[in-house]
């Protein structure tokens, strides 16, 4: 499978991410292709992760078809032919879908990202270690770095095209979405992190926290969208090393993480666009924790 940076499409591109391209299909759908371009520290590499953009696609769609009956979502398939059949003017670019691309309905979004924090740890134990809140409002004293939380903490956040985005309080969500959405999108997503949390434990992958999107269909209704529990929006943890009190070694890009921080130390980046080479060796590392991810997660071997 080549490692794809940058997709081209015969469909109008209606946006381009830190590592999605968006097509529309007529009025009501909506291309998702997933490259295999990565970021980190809010900047996007020049080097591609061979089979990156393919695991985030295929553990998002095997997570949309566990979550049948607990909410509904927006994908119409992911499967490279289905989707050819559907729209015939890819017929072409078969290899470019294969693995990568999802069809799905098309949404209007709504400007939150819901995050939900099962353990605290992250920027939210650093929040909770310098004052003792989340978002700044107050926590239980005496919380462990990597501690579980229960119940779980949603904990919204506004969606940046560019940086972070910012955390925000439950209170200012109601203010922008109003409290009726607030209240759908915070029930909604707790049952999706309890149905995600159980199973992948079963498979012996902690979900520290993630982050969903929804949006409205055509018909009004609130439904789920973009990528669900995936290495980039989560933080996995392995059951059989976990530790509270400290940090945890997770499935995703923390190769290229360290690699950049060990770069940033030696004084040979400034931590600002454009980043450093990316070796071989770091490249290799990090698809294979993603490939890893997934494996761990669905409890096979992604097969294209």
């Amino acid at each position: 499978m080549t490692a794809m940076l940058a997709s081209d499409l015969p469909l109008p591109r209606i946006g381009r991410g830190k590592v999605r391209d968006i097509y529309a299909v007529g009025e009501d759908r909506v291309l998702l292709l997933t490259t295999d371009r990565i970021s980190a520290f809010d900047i996007v590499m020049a080097e591609t992760i061979p089979m990156k953009g393919a695991v985030l696609t295929q553990i998002s769609a095997w997570w949309f078809k566990q979550l049948e009956g607990v909410v509904p979502h927006h994908m119409i398939s992911a499967d490279a032919d289905t989707i050819i059949r559907e729209v015939p003017a890819l017929k072409d670019h078969r290899a470019s879908l294969l693995g990568r691309a999802m069809l799905c309905k098309r949404t209007k979004v709504f400007p939150i990202e819901c995050v939900i924090r099962g353990y605290l740890s992250g920027s939210a134990w650093k929040e909770y270690a310098a004052s003792g809140t989340l978002a700044g409002e107050k926590l239980g004293s005496g919380l462990l770095e990597s501690g579980r939380l229960e119940p779980a903490i949603f904990s919204p956040a506004t969606k940046a095209e560019t940086g972070h985005d910012e955390n925000i309080t439950v209170g200012r969500m109601r203010e922008i979405v109003g409290p009726e959405v607030t209240e759908a999108l915070e029930r909604m997503t707790r049952a999706i992190y309890t149905r995600g949390e159980k199973i992948s434990r079963e498979h012996g992958i902690i979900i520290a926290d993630t982050k969903f999107e929804f949006g409205r269909d055509a018909n009004g209704a609130i439904i789920l969208i973009d990528e669900v529990m995936t290495p980039d929006s989560s933080r996995f943890w392995a059951v059989d090393v976990y530790r509270p009190g400290q940090p945890q070694p997770s499935f995703d890009k923390q190769p290229l993480r360290d690699y950049l921080d060990a770069e940033r130390r030696a004084g040979r980046w400034n931590g600002e666009a454009p980043p450093p080479p990316l070796p071989p060796s770091v490249v290799d590392a990090t698809s294979k924790r993603y490939l890893e991810a997934y494996r761990r997660v669905t409890g096979s071997d992604l097969r294209i």
